[in-house]
C-alpha cells in the first residue's frame, strides 16, 4: 500500500498486469516553453495519499517502447507489479465525460464532522468533502486529486491531512491535531478526476512530449540531434546505454560525425498540441487547477492542550510546523540557527549531494550560510554543476552533482553525465561520509517502469555501500509540490510527482536510509507552492538533514 494519505486499499486486490507493445507515432512538430516554465519538482507525501475503498478490476498496460520487456528476475517482476498496483488510480465511468460533468471546486464543499465536540492535542479531526460538477449535481465517482492541511496562521503552524477516496464523490480527510489553539482546515482540488485520466494517458502514450538533444563536434563542424530514453525507429541511432547500470539512452546519429564526438546534453523542448479542445477544459488555472474547496459550515476548531505523550513514529503526518519550525514526529530535529553549529556538525566530513535543482538548493543554502565554506570555481555551467565548496579550516568538503539523463537542464557536458548508482559505487564511505539524494522530477513524463529501474540501480548501489561502510549516512530527500498552470500540469503535475514519490518511499523502505519529508514540509507550509521552495522551507529541510548527520547524543 502506498503512503498515509492517498494509498489505495482497492489496489491490494489487483492480481496481474498484462503488457503489450507500444507503437510510437511520428513525433509532432516541437514547441518550446520558457526554460523556467517547467523544470523540476513537485510536492506531496504521507498526508495526501488517497485511499480507494472499492476493488479495482484487472488492468492492462502498454510498455514504453518495449521498456517493460527488460529482463527482470522473478523478485523484481513481482516488486514492479506490486509498485504499479500500489499507484493504480480510480477511473471515471466508461464513456466520454463532458466538461459540465467534471468536478467543479467552486460548487463542491467540505464539512467538519462534529465541529463543536471537545478537541485536545492528539485527537483526530475528520472532514467530509462533497464533490459536485459544473451543473451542481453531486459526483457519483472518485479519482479527484486533493491536497489538504490544517493550520494556525498566528502560530505559523501547519500539518498535512490523510485523504480517503470513498469512490462515490465523497472524500474523508483525517487530521491529527498537534498543537493547541484555533486550528483551521484548508482543502484544495489539484486536478479533477477527468484531468487525472488525461495525465495518465499522456504518461503512457506520449513520453516523447519532452525531448532532449545532444551536440556533436569535430573541429569547427558540429551537429545537434534529438535524444531520449527511446526513439522512434527508421533512423540510425547512437546507443549511449550505460554499460554498468544498463540505463538506456539514445540519440539520432549525426549525418557526418561519429557517436564518439558527442560533447553535451541539453533539454530540447516540450511538445504542444497534446490535448483535444475538450480535454483542455479540464486544465484551467482559475477554474479547476489547485482551486480551494470552501466549507459549508465552520472551517476551524478549538484545540485544548494535553499532557505530553510519546509520539507514534508510524503515525501520519510525519511532522508539522510550529512557529515556522518543522517538528518531526519520527526523529528529533535540532534547529541549526547559527553557522558555527553547522560547521561543528560537518567538521571533517565529505558531503555529496546527488539529484536535481531541488537538492542543489541545499548546496546553495549551506555555501551561503556558512562563512568558511567557499565555493571553488570548477567552470561548470550555471545552475548545472558539478559544484564544490571547501572549508579548509574545518576540513569540510561539499559537492553537488546532477543525476544522469533524463535531465532537463540547459547544457550538461557529456563528460559530466553521471548516473547516481555509478557514483555511489566509487565512494569508499565511512563515518565521515554523508550522502543526500533526490531523484523524481525529471522522470514525471515517462512511464513509471523507467523510474523503477533507475531507483532499483540506486538502491543496489546504496545497499552495497552500506555493506562495505555501514557508518555512512545516507539521506533521501522526497519530492515536493509546486505551482501549477495548464502547461506545467502536463509535464510536472503534483499528481505525477506524488505517484513517483510513493514508489520511491516504498522501494527505499526497510534499508538504512533516512528521509527528509520535503513533500509534507511543502504541503503543510503557508507559503505558495513553488518548484524551488522558499528559503524558510529549505532551512527546515537542512535542519532535518543535519539532525541525521549529527543526532542528539543522549
Amino acid at each position: 500500500m502506498c503512503r498515509g494519505c492517498i494509498s489505495f486499499i482497492c489496489i491490494l486486490h489487483l492480481k496481474k498486469l498484462y503488457f503489450f507493445v507500444l507503437h510510437w507515432a511520428a513525433i509532432r512538430p516541437h514547441g518550446h516553453l520558457d526554460d523556467d516554465t517547467v523544470s523540476g519538482s513537485s510536492w506531496i507525501t504521507e498526508n495526501n495519499v488517497q485511499h480507494s475503498l472499492s476493488q479495482t478490476t484487472k488492468t492492462t498496460r502498454k510498455p514504453y517502447c518495449g521498456y517493460t520487456q527488460q529482463t527482470l528476475s522473478k523478485r523484481e517482476q513481482v516488486e514492479q507489479e506490486s509498485l504499479l498496483a500500489g499507484i493504480q488510480w480510480p477511473k471515471p465511468p466508461d464513456g466520454k465525460i463532458a466538461f459540465e460533468q467534471s468536478t467543479d471546486p467552486a460548487q463542491s464543499d467540505f464539512v467538519i464532522v462534529k465541529p463543536s465536540r471537545f478537541f485536545k492535542v492528539g485527537d483526530q479531526l475528520e472532514v467530509l468533502v462533497r464533490m459536485r460538477d459544473f451543473q451542481g449535481k453531486p459526483k457519483q465517482y472518485g479519482g479527484d486529486y486533493l491536497q489538504a492541511r490544517i493550520h494556525s496562521p498566528v502560530l505559523k503552524a501547519g500539518a498535512a491531512g490523510r485523504i480517503v477516496d470513498c469512490q462515490n464523490g465523497l472524500y474523508k480527510v483525517f487530521f491529527t491535531l498537534l498543537w493547541p489553539g484555533e486550528v483551521k482546515v484548508s482543502v484544495s482540488l489539484v486536478h479533477p478526476s477527468e484531468a487525472v485520466q488525461v495525465l495518465l494517458r499522456l504518461r503512457e502514450e506520449r513520453p516523447d512530449r519532452v525531448y532532449f538533444k545532444s551536440s556533436f563536434k569535430s573541429g569547427r563542424y558540429s551537429e545537434t540531434t534529438e535524444c531520449n530514453v527511446c526513439l522512434p525507429g527508421g533512423l540510425p541511432v547512437c546507443n549511449f546505454t550505460d554499460l554498468h547500470t544498463g540505463e538506456p539512452w539514445f540519440c539520432y546519429k549525426p549525418r557526418k560525425l561519429s557517436c564518439a564526438s558527442r560533447i553535451s546534453h541539453a533539454k530540447g523542448g516540450y511538445l504542444k498540441g497534446l490535448l483535444t479542445p475538450e480535454e483542455s477544459l479540464f486544465f484551467q488555472s482559475d477554474v479547476n487547477i489547485k482551486r480551494p474547496i470552501l466549507s459549508s459550515g465552520p472551517d476551524s476548531v478549538i484545540v485544548k492542550p494535553k499532557a505530553f505523550t510519546a509520539e507514534d513514529p508510524s503515525a501520519s503526518p510525519s511532522g508539522y510546523y510550529y512557529e515556522d519550525q518543522w517538528r518531526s514526529r519520527t526523529h528529533w530535529i535540532h534547529n541549526f540557527n547559527k553557522s558555527d553549529e553547522i560547521t561543528e556538525c560537518l567538521q571533517g566530513k565529505v558531503i555529496r549531494l546527488f539529484g536535481d535543482s531541488t537538492i542543489r538548493q541545499w548546496f546553495e543554502y549551506l555555501t551561503a550560510f556558512v562563512p568558511d565554506l567557499v565555493e571553488f570555481n570548477l567552470g561548470s555551467p550555471k545552475n548545472v554543476g558539478p559544484f564544490m565548496s571547501v572549508d579548509l579550516k574545518h576540513n569540510i568538503l561539499l559537492k553537488f552533482r546532477c543525476h544522469g539523463p533524463p535531465i532537463r537542464f540547459s547544457t550538461v557536458f557529456s563528460s559530466e553525465l553521471r548516473y547516481i548508482a555509478n557514483e555511489l559505487d566509487g565512494i569508499v564511505g565511512g563515518r565521515n561520509t554523508v550522502i543526500a539524494i533526490t531523484i523524481w522530477s525529471h522522470f514525471s513524463t515517462f512511464p513509471v517502469e523507467v523510474y523503477i529501474r533507475r531507483l532499483r540501480n540506486i538502491r543496489r548501489a546504496i545497499i552495497q555501500l552500506l555493506d562495505r561502510s555501514p557508518k555512512t549516512v545516507i539521506v533521501i530527500r522526497t519530492a515536493n509540490v509546486q505551482e501549477l498552470g495548464p502547461e506545467v500540469s502536463l509535464f510536472n503535475s503534483d499528481w505525477y510527482s506524488f505517484q513517483l514519490d510513493s514508489v520511491m518511499r516504498k522501494m527505499f523502505s526497510g534499508i538504512a536510509v533516512h528521509f527528509v519529508d520535503a513533500w509534507e514540509m511543502s504541503v503543510a507550509h503557508y507559503l505558495p507552492h513553488n518548484l524551488h521552495p522558499n528559503g524558510i522551507i529549505v532551512k527546515n529541510q537542512i535542519d532535518a538533514f543535519l539532525s541525521y548527520v549529527c543526532p542528539l547524543q543522549t
